[in-house]
């Protein structure tokens, strides 16, 4: 298994998660030059359309676009993801081989269940990994910060990333997802009939992008106060 030293981690609970929640991010981490990587929980068995062999080949070629160095799946039960310290202990040893400074994981607030525990057991893998008694593979490490994606929900996040240099190679890897979102009309649709996948990502970047005055953007939270060095350069106007 391959030991790359990542800048960043995205972790998720199904594939496409992390295209549609924080490939924007990525894509921005890559062209200023970092080496990112994605941890997918599960194989995407559950889902009503597509295989999981179709899945993986769509993961694949989306994390060619994106231009992730380390993309691995831990085959937990899609529709079954649980807290359990053994799940814990798989993510911690994913952690001391990979290091990343920053992981990006799904906020709390969660309609589906699996994202929810896939909140949870990246957070304690994240505390977990850096233990020195911990019986798991590897150095104890611990990543410097966590980032939190509000992307389904109605949160305020702590700040914005423009991604609008990289908005439509963000559609293009979600795009990947033939099997999921191909065409027109139902299979385009994504939570409640009527609601087309690209019009969603459309709308829901743009918006965010108006909060900090670009044309598209995403939105994360952290969960500690952050740090100011130079308030003189501030992005934003105030007036």
């Amino acid at each position: 298994m391959s030991d790359i030293k990542l800048d960043a981690l995205a972790i998720a609970a199904h594939r496409d998660d992390v295209e549609i929640t924080c490939g924007g991010l990525l894509l921005k981490l890559h062209d200023l030059g970092y080496k990112t990587g994605v941890l997918d929980f599960t194989e995407g068995e559950m889902g009503t359309r597509g295989t999981k062999e179709e899945r993986a080949e769509e993961a694949a070629n989306a994390a060619k676009l994106m231009g992730v160095s380390v993309r691995e799946n831990l085959h937990l039960p899609d529709g079954n993801v649980q807290l359990t310290r053994e799940n814990v202990i798989k993510v911690a040893a994913f952690i001391r081989r990979h290091r990343p400074h920053l992981v990006i994981l799904p906020n709390e607030d969660q309609r589906h269940p699996d994202h929810y525990w896939c909140y949870r057991i990246g957070r304690e893998a994240c505390y977990f990994s850096g233990l020195s008694k911990l019986e798991c593979e590897g150095e104890p490490y611990r990543p410097f910060k966590v980032l939190y994606s509000p992307y389904y929900r109605d949160v305020v996040p702590t700040f914005y990333v423009d991604i609008s240099d990289q908005f439509e190679r963000k559609i293009e890897t979600v795009k990947c997802y033939r099997s999921q979102f191909e065409g027109t009309g139902e299979k385009n649709q994504i939570f409640v009939k009527g609601i087309d996948v690209f019009d969603f990502l459309q709308t829901q970047d743009h918006a965010a992008g108006q909060k900090i005055h670009k044309g598209y953007a995403e939105g994360y939270i952290v969960m500690e106060p952050l740090e100011v060095e130079d308030p003189i350069k501030l992005l934003v106007a105030s007036v």
